[in-house]
């Protein structure tokens, strides 16, 4: 089993023990806007199950019918995973409404209170874990489950606050407000990461920063070469697809012209990870004639 989809795991069976801990708080107070940060929680589980499969997936090998690989898959898990987020926040929506007509008195604050923190502590750790090894590994599935949990440790602290106050002012109406503001930050978080996600679907290009160091190793390790140029990049997943043509003098010999090619890939995917390098060699009249301006 692959780190990313260790970390997947991990994040499964973190958010069960977080989940349990919110629905036990709920279930001591009443609360309505512990019971939508419960209900949040949820769906951290079932998006870390999406992520471990969509990670699985991923991790396949090219095949007959998938010779780029199986990459994608984690922009699906992250395309679930927003859907997800987005039909949560209507339920606690639904239920905010009903509860601001018929406000209920919320039940021993303080340990519920205790608890849900407790629960929040541990979803803080383990946000900032997963999103440093998210990024690191470059995982867009981990990056959104970090995301998704992050989102899960402000609102809960939110939450707190909310029930906090309804305790301390017993103003009962504040209890459901809380929730529908809960609520809606789920709602935009869920949008923003189906958002991200298609836009992986679509062959975003490479980041600017990246480009320019990918044209610094080419200047760098390609000696022999002339030129480099309709340079085109695009993500999926953890693995980065680079190409470019290469124009070389035309008398240079095939095993010449090789050879660069082989020192060009190996310097480009030893320095970013996941690079997948394809290089079009072009002599120099071809060039020429394509109108490209070669020294």
């Amino acid at each position: 089993m692959e780190r990313t989809q260790k970390a997947a795991l991990s994040g499964a069976l973190i958010g069960t023990l977080v989940t349990g801990l919110k629905f036990a708080a709920w279930w001591l107070t009443g609360s309505l806007a512990l019971y939508s940060d419960a209900l949040e929680s949820i769906i951290n589980v079932v998006a870390a199950a999406c992520a471990f499969v969509a990670l699985r997936v991923a991790a396949s090998p090219p095949d007959a019918d998938h010779p780029y690989g199986h990459h994608k898959a984690e922009y699906f898990s992250a395309v679930i995973e927003g859907a997800l987020i987005i039909v949560a926040a209507l339920l606690i929506l639904r239920e905010a409404a009903a509860g601001i007509l018929a406000p209920r008195a919320v039940d021993a604050p303080v340990l519920g209170l205790a608890i849900n923190a407790l629960a929040t502590i541990i979803n803080g750790v383990w946000a900032v874990l997963l999103m440093r090894r998210g990024r690191a590994w470059r995982s867009p599935a981990l990056v959104a489950d970090a995301r998704h949990v992050m989102a899960d440790v402000f609102t809960s602290g939110g939450v707190l606050v909310g029930v906090a106050l309804v305790a301390v002012t017993g103003a009962l109406v504040l209890d459901p407000i809380v929730a529908g503001l809960v609520a809606l930050n789920i709602l935009w978080s869920g949008w923003g990461m189906v958002r991200e996600s298609i836009d992986g679907l679509m062959d975003r290009a490479a980041p600017a920063e990246m480009v320019a160091q990918i044209r610094e190793l080419i200047s760098i390790h390609g000696a022999g070469a002339l030129e480099a140029h309709d340079m085109r990049t695009r993500h999926a997943g953890q693995a980065t697809f680079i190409d470019f043509h290469l124009v070389v003098p035309g008398e240079m010999s095939v095993q010449t012209s090789h050879a660069i090619c082989d020192r060009l890939e190996a310097a480009i995917e030893g320095a970013i990870a996941g690079a997948v390098v394809v290089i079009h060699v072009e002599p120099t009249d071809h060039a020429k004639q394509r109108g490209v301006p070669v020294l």
